[in-house]
Formats: structure tokens, C-alpha cells, sequence
């Protein structure tokens, strides 16, 4: 059986945000055309992780010697999308593997959304054997122009910033009521 399709090419919109306070925030990758919305639910790292490898490919094929593509450098001015994700919001799937790709025939960026399977998880002791990986049961496509690609990322970037500050010792978050910092030796600091 072929997996459910939810495809957009290009969408209206594409975007990452979040839903809830910083510390507690959910992640969302977020398409839509016309009426139709699709909401698949992720992980910050793979949003962070994602606008990174965004902006290496295009940037790849922007310095790639065949490029006959009008690539940006940075986000288009006119493609800024600081708006609130769509409502309601109806988590499609979680997140697992994603792919990336350039299609240079159609000049759009192409990513791929795979839903999250304990099957698809390989266990060190797993990893020389030969293993079948399952069919997903629906995939989440979008494919976007270079120009909505650096915009995403853009966003992306500004999504993951928004969170809790990190602490200048140990770089780990700080909670509106402090943190116990490991560099400190467990110890709060106080404020004069």
C-alpha cells in the first residue's frame, strides 16, 4: 500500500513555530494552500537542524559551476512570515527521518517528512545488519522556491532563538526561576 501524500508544491505558506511557553514549547512544520493545512509536529533540534541544511544546499548550489538558478543569499524581504501558525492545529504525524533535496529541473528545494517509527529506530548492536526499513504510512511533502527556502529559514532560526535564555557558564537553558548551573558548582547566583 503507497503511503498517504501530504503534498504541496509550492505551498502558500511554510513555515516553523511553536505553541506554548519557552521551556515548554511544542515545534511545528506548518504548509498550506488554499484551505487545506497540514501541521506535522517535531523536535527543536530537527527545526534547527533543518534551517542549517537548508541553507548549506542552496548555498551549494548557488557556488555549484552549472548553476543557471538565480539563487538569494539571504531571505527575500518580501517573503518575511512572522505571523502566528494556522488554526487549528491538527498534528498530522511526529516527525522522524527528513530528507532534503535540490530539483534543479523545477528549481525548488524538495523536503521530505517522514512520521517517527520505533521500527525505523536502529540499536547499536543493529547497525552492521542488513535491515529493511519500513514504508512509512503517510509522508509530508513541500516543495519551495529558493527565495521561500532562505525565508524558512529565516524563521526557523528566530523560532529556536525564542526559547529560554542560555546561561553564559554552561550554556544550558535558564528557567524563568533560575537555574542550579553545573559551572557554578550547583550553586544560584543572586542578584544584587
Amino acid at each position: 500500500m503507497s503511503p498517504l501524500v501530504h503534498g504541496f508544491d509550492p505551498p502558500e505558506r511554510f513555515v516553523a513555530g511553536t505553541v506554548g511557553e519557552p521551556g515548554a514549547r511544542t515545534f511545528f512544520l506548518q504548509a498550506r494552500s488554499g484551505a487545506r493545512v497540514t501541521s506535522v509536529g517535531l523536535e527543536k533540534q530537527q527545526v534547527a537542524v533543518l534551517a542549517e541544511r537548508i541553507d548549506e544546499l542552496l548555498d551549494e548550489v548557488m557556488s555549484s559551476e552549472d548553476n543557471t538558478t538565480l539563487i538569494p543569499a539571504v531571505a527575500p524581504l518580501d517573503l518575511d512570515d512572522n505571523g502566528p501558525l494556522e488554526q487549528p492545529i491538527e498534528e498530522e504525524f511526529r516527525a522522524g527521518t527528513m530528507t532534503l533535496a535540490w530539483e534543479p529541473q523545477t528549481q525548488r528545494v524538495v523536503i521530505e517528512v517522514f512520521p517517527y517509527t520505533e521500527a525505523a529506530v536502529v540499536s547499536p548492536e543493529q547497525l552492521d545488519e542488513d535491515l529493511e526499513e519500513p514504508e512509512p504510512d503517510e509522508v509530508f511533502v513541500v516543495r519551495i522556491t529558493a527565495g521561500a527556502a532562505r525565508a524558512f529559514v529565516k524563521r526557523a532560526a528566530t523560532v529556536v532563538e525564542a526559547g529560554r535564555p542560555s546561561c553564559p557558564f554552561c550554556g544550558n537553558p535558564i528557567d524563568p526561576d533560575g537555574h542550579l548551573c553545573v559551572r557554578a558548582n550547583g550553586f544560584k547566583r543572586r542578584d544584587p
